[in-house]
């Protein structure tokens, strides 16, 4: 049995934070896979940046409808057999935002979930996002078990936000249709991999760069590692991993056994 270790990162501009200490962080981390939410850049661009870690294999999806805007990637030591880049729904298919990676043994599926907006003008969208988000995981997991990992942009419950009271059902990635958007996820077959090993700890993937935030620990934790629950076996760790700056948000991960 081999293990995985395979690390998320919204890394909010591959340009910005390859300036920081990026190259040396993922070194230190040393995944198996990586993947990367927000890159806000181009194929070429986000390539351009990633050529001094060569020893991944690198497959981009950037936004087709805005220039610097969404984008995901996936950086992988094992070649995977096949690499999509869409959910084939036009609507939202757009802007970037999901790739999926088939290995032998499962999929992985990197997703950056768009953000109900500011005044919560996009959570229609949001919802129907869910919905058929949700379709497509579960299609998936009719072949083989699915590793699911991104900003899911919505935190689950009120230890997974500082301010719980104060943004519930006021602030984007805390209203109760997402909240029953990311249950009914779970309902589906998926398992939150941190919330299994640790049901108790505070712990955030995201701090608002105004304010302070990180300093004062004022976070959200919206970045996540799902999987099948058949395979939920097999994880053997889930870690957040704080101590990586350079973003809003900080990388998650899990150790799989495969």
């Amino acid at each position: 049995m081999a293990e995985l270790h395979l690390v998320n990162w919204n890394v909010n501009g591959i340009r910005s934070i390859i300036k920081k200490d990026f190259i040396k962080d993922v070194r230190t981390m040393n995944p198996d896979i990586l993947c990367l939410q927000e890159t806000k850049a181009s194929f070429e661009e986000v390539k351009s940046a990633l050529e001094l870690l060569p020893e991944f294999k690198i497959h981009v999806n950037s936004c087709k409808t805005r220039k610097g805007y969404s984008g995901t990637t996936i950086m992988s030591k094992v070649e995977p057999l096949n690499v999509t880049c869409d959910m084939n729904i036009e609507e939202h298919d757009q802007e970037g935002r999901v790739m999926t990676a088939e290995f032998n043994d499962f999929y992985l599926v990197t997703v950056y979930v768009p953000n109900a907006g500011e005044g919560l003008k996009r959570l229609d969208y949001r919802e129907k996002w869910d919905v058929d988000f949700r379709n497509y995981l579960v299609n998936l997991q009719q072949k083989k078990p699915v590793v699911l990992c991104g900003d899911l942009n919505v935190a689950h419950q009120p230890i997974d936000i500082a301010r719980a009271k104060e943004n519930y059902n006021k602030s984007a990635g805390y209203t109760q249709r997402e909240i029953d958007g990311f249950i009914k996820l779970l309902e589906s077959g998926f398992v939150d991999t941190f919330r299994r090993f640790y049901p108790e700890e505070v712990k955030y993937t995201y701090w608002n760069y105004l304010f302070n935030a990180r300093s004062r620990n004022v976070g959200w934790r919206i970045d996540y590692f799902l999987v099948s629950e058949s395979i939920i076996g097999k994880v053997k760790d889930a870690m957040i991993y704080n101590e990586y700056l350079g973003s809003d948000h900080c990388p998650v991960a899990i150790k799989l056994e495969v």
